[in-house]
């Protein structure tokens, strides 16, 4: 076929041709120029489509030969990561993993990894039913020679919790299982409290009594400056790890992360929802900023933290560059053939409680430092008394027993003086207005 010219020439070359489709076929491309390209493309007013990317080729999970719709993952996900896999391999190969939480976005696609990194046997602990029946299908589907035991339960529950490590006995806990919802949560502290602190103390206390060799919790970038009751229970969950690896021989290992593309809930899924029936899409605040990262990318990385980890640490992964939502809303119109301006109208419907403009990922005081990996950073421990905190937790478990909620913002409070402030403010004050530069 001739070459009739570069991409910039993209706009005449089809008025020129009278071109009716436009095929992005740049399976390699990185996310930049596949962002000049979809620009280009939109440029000319035609429909197109793109091969689909490589390493989607690779994993089986495309063929070369299909056309498909540019997706906003296409657009933000970021260049492949290059991973250790002979550490990761070496850690994982032969060893009996559990999974909290297996059912969920990032729980399962743990499950597809390490499975695909020939674990010995696999424990999946979830309350979803539904969520925990799906993953059993696909995994024993692709993987009919893996010991594979489905096990439905609240990570809460102490006798549950006590039953599974018998059970399954294993040597690597990941332990994904939580509520994320922040503004469902910001009035429900207790719910908030018992699934994402309690949960993790007694899932972490029952793998040191069972030996597990490791333990990883799946934090948030919201746990950092909290000034939601989700974002404080998830560093309060995060304190607990830390300071518990020093009293057992587990290894406790945390790793903070933003937001996933396409997770359960998520922006992603609710804006092509809207678009969908035609809008609006709502967008809480005109500068508001999140990171995001693919759902694959960032399990991967939580893999690699695993191995990098001794015990105590917290890993936070390198987001990349932070994206305004509003530029998010109007990419994923333009992708649907659609306008933001006439066709499907965005409107701002103000900071929810509890919501930041933008999310961090270090606290000042946690002098982060590189790693090995140029994509995962160590954030230094803030230590604090076991004395004090397992009294704290103490008091908050009778709270939650008790349905007293005053008492368990106070427990937040005195465990994060950086949250004490966002509880006493007004709501306007909550919210720190400003950008962030990257």
């Amino acid at each position: 076929m001739p070459v009739l010219g570069t991409l910039d020439q993209l706009p005449a070359l089809a008025r020129g041709t009278a071109a009716e489709l436009l095929v992005i076929a740049m399976p390699t491309a990185n996310k930049a120029q596949m962002r000049r390209a979809v620009d280009l493309c939109e440029s000319c007013h035609l429909p197109f489509r793109t091969v689909p990317r490589l390493e989607d080729v690779v994993a089986g999970r495309a063929s070369f030969n299909e056309l498909k719709e540019v997706a906003i993952e296409d657009l933000l996900g970021r260049d492949p990561v290059q991973l250790d896999w002979t550490a990761i391999r070496t850690q994982l190969a032969g060893q009996r993993v559990l999974i909290t939480g297996g059912g969920g976005s990032i729980g399962a696609e743990l499950c597809r990894q390490i499975a695909r990194l020939g674990a010995e046997s696999m424990t999946v602990f979830d309350m979803s039913e539904y969520n925990l029946y799906m993953i059993e299908q696909e995994l024993r589907g692709a993987h009919p020679d893996l010991v594979f035991n489905a096990v439905l339960g609240d990570c809460t529950d102490a006798v549950a919790c006590e039953r599974v490590f018998a059970s399954a006995r294993p040597a690597i806990v990941f332990h994904a299982a939580a509520y994320k919802h922040v503004p469902l949560l910001q009035e429900q502290v207790r719910e908030a409290f018992r699934n994402n602190v309690i949960g993790t103390e007694v899932v972490a206390r029952a793998a040191d009594r069972h030996g597990a060799g490791s333990f990883v919790l799946i934090s948030t970038d919201k746990a950092v400056n909290p000034t939601s009751v989700m974002g404080a229970c998830k560093r309060v969950a995060e304190i607990f790890c830390q300071n518990y690896a020093s009293q057992s021989k587990t290894r406790f290992i945390t790793v903070r992360f933003g937001n996933v593309l396409d997770s359960a809930g998520s922006v992603v899924p609710r804006f092509r929802e809207q678009i969908r029936t035609g809008g609006p899409v709502t967008v809480t605040h005109p500068e508001i900023t999140r990171y995001f990262m693919t759902i694959p990318e960032a399990c991967q990385l939580i893999l690699q933290a695993a191995v990098l980890g001794n015990g105590g640490e917290i890993f936070a992964l390198d987001m990349g560059e932070p994206v305004r939502i509003r530029d998010l809303a109007e990419q994923m119109i333009r992708l649907a053939g659609k306008s933001s301006e006439g066709d499907i109208p965005i409107v701002y419907t103000g900071l929810r409680p509890g919501e930041k403009l933008f999310e961090e990922l270090f606290h000042p005081h946690e002098n982060y430092s590189d790693t090995t990996h140029a994509k995962i950073f160590l954030a230094q421990p803030r230590s604090m008394s076991w004395s004090i905190l397992t009294a704290q937790l103490k008091q908050a478990t009778a709270a939650v027993r008790e349905y007293d909620e005053d008492t368990l913002r106070r427990v937040l409070v005195q465990l994060l003086p950086e949250f004490a402030a966002h509880e006493r403010a007004p709501a306007a004050e909550v919210i720190p207005i400003g950008s962030r530069t990257a």
